[in-house]
């Protein structure tokens, strides 16, 4: 079997939703592809379900500090996911690799470069991760996100093309939303989300918060299903504890699939860690955030994601040192009581996204497919 373009990348959503929304335009216009990707990431689960043919290889991560995993991954899983991608690229052999970031990628980006196979990379952040900025060595283009002012990566090789989003989300509807969960057309909706995983510390401040802020709005949040932590359970258990009036307007589930569609078009607002994949579809849609970035993070890339769009006006960023119950239901309180400035949020977030990025990123890579 061979393929026009090979994927590479996974291990979080926002690492793993361009690929798919460029594989959804690449097979449209019959331009084969395949995927190369992590055992357990979450492309892992979402890259098969669409037909697109997915190679699994080990992968370990780059650790900026010491813990023993680094030994393992360092000597076993990182050559063996060398050893595969060289096996899957010979087997593949693509005109060109697509690389959208993750450790995952490196091995294939590596064994692209030493079999002379051209590599696009596309960084969806607003400051690249390590994996990213070993890979942009490598790499023929750079796809970036937004304009690249701080001279991260060679110029010659940059386009600016945005972050694609995933076409079905833009068909989501309304009344799909109250229908599936029998929300309250009257009341705003917030939907809270951390990630596939959940975020602890907004599950926690957002249960202690519940009668607060139900309130004055009603609630999808997704939680995860991390069993260390065992917020969905106390969720769930806090749920119960409300009168039945506030219980109805509070919807907690571990995971969002198809329905993430239906959610983002019936939301007044999202409240949200300031990941790339969660960001690029706020602006994408023009949902209206407040963002809680996850501090620590590489370059702490998610309060540059977040602070991006609300210095354009579409956002509010609530550093997690300052998120407390009384704090979130303040800034929440504040933006639902005033339609026309979510609304004018929401049009300033659409100032962000790029709507035709997956079809840039598509021109790049068909520049080594013809």
């Amino acid at each position: 079997m061979t393929v026009h373009v090979v994927i590479a990348g996974g291990g979080t959503g926002g690492h793993t939703s361009p690929g798919l929304a460029v594989a959804a335009l690449l097979r449209e216009r019959s331009i084969s592809c395949a995927w190369i990707g992590s055992r357990f990431g979450i492309e892992a689960q979402r890259v098969p379900p669409t037909g697109i043919p997915y190679v699994a290889i080990s992968t370990g991560k780059l650790r900026r500090y010491w813990a023993w995993q680094n030994v393992g991954d360092l000597a076993v899983n990182v050559p063996m996911g060398i050893g595969a991608a060289f096996g899957a690229l010979r087997a593949l052999r693509p005109r060109v690799v697509f690389g959208t970031g993750g450790f995952v990628a490196l091995p294939v980006m590596f064994a692209a470069a030493v079999l002379r196979v051209p590599i696009v990379l596309h960084e969806q952040t607003a400051v690249p991760g390590l994996a990213n900025r070993i890979g942009a060595r490598f790499a023929r283009r750079i796809a970036v996100t937004f304009p690249d002012d701080q001279g991260r990566f060679p110029a010659s090789r940059v386009v600016v093309t945005g972050n694609p989003l995933r076409p079905e989300l833009r068909s989501g509807s309304r009344s799909g939303a109250i229908a599936r969960f029998g929300l309250d057309p009257a009341v705003p909706l917030v939907y809270v989300t951390g990630g596939a995983l959940g975020a602890h510390r907004i599950n926690r401040v957002v249960g202690d918060a519940l009668p607060a802020l139900l309130a004055h709005v009603q609630m999808i949040h997704q939680c995860g299903d991390n069993a260390a932590t065992g917020d969905r359970q106390w969720l769930e258990d806090r749920r119960a504890a409300l009168p039945a009036a506030l219980a109805r307007r509070y919807t907690v589930v571990p995971y969002v699939g198809a329905e993430l569609a239906e959610i983002y078009a019936a939301a007044a607002l999202v409240v949200a860690r300031a990941g790339a994949g969660t960001v690029n579809e706020c602006c994408q849609l023009g949902v209206p955030a407040l963002y809680i970035p996850l501090p620590g993070t590489s370059g702490d890339e998610q309060t540059a994601n977040g602070r991006l769009v609300e210095h354009a006006g579409g956002a509010v960023v609530l550093p997690q040192a300052m998120l407390t119950p009384e704090r979130l239901e303040r800034e929440l309180r504040a933006l639902v009581a005033d339609p026309a400035r979510l609304k004018q949020m929401g049009e300033q977030a659409r100032t962000i996204g790029v709507p035709d990025a997956a079809e840039r990123i598509v021109a790049v890579l068909s520049e080594f497919c013809r």
